[in-house]
């Protein structure tokens, strides 16, 4: 069982992360808590001046009503929205907290996920706790 557990949110429309909650409510101890993490892919300088002031602040706040529409009456849970390379960010952000587990939605790879790599993969190679992966 875990105490600290972070399940990375990516609002794709492939990714059901409706598994990745019910095993981390599964595999938590008494009192875990459960961290629901969306990352906002940084947006170059050079497109932010041709990007209204209020877009990003409203994408933060859409994101974060998103999750915490998902979060419903789980105990322990709450909600961040941070800034970063995803998949690094992700680990991160989980080194920086204590996170013992980190439990991940992934979609069926592509060619392009072997060539690049997922943010699922990045999450399994660099993370310095126990990594569950759900497809």
């Amino acid at each position: 069982m875990y105490s600290n557990i972070l399940i990375p949110i990516a609002f794709d429309a492939e990714k059901d992360v409706s598994g990745a909650i019910e095993i981390a409510k599964r595999i938590a101890a008494e009192g875990a808590s459960i961290t629901f993490l969306h990352v906002m892919e940084q947006v170059p300088i050079y497109v932010t001046e041709y990007i209204p002031d209020n877009i990003l602040s409203e994408t933060r706040e859409t994101a974060r009503a998103k999750l915490n529409e998902l979060v419903g009456d789980i105990e322990n849970a709450r909600v961040v929205v941070i800034d970063g390379p995803t998949g690094r960010s992700i680990t991160n952000w989980a080194d920086e907290t204590g996170v013992d587990c980190i439990v991940i939605a992934s979609h069926t790879p592509v060619m392009s996920d072997i060539l690049l790599g997922s943010t699922a993969a990045w999450v399994v190679r660099h993370a310095h706790c126990a990594v569950h992966v759900i497809r």
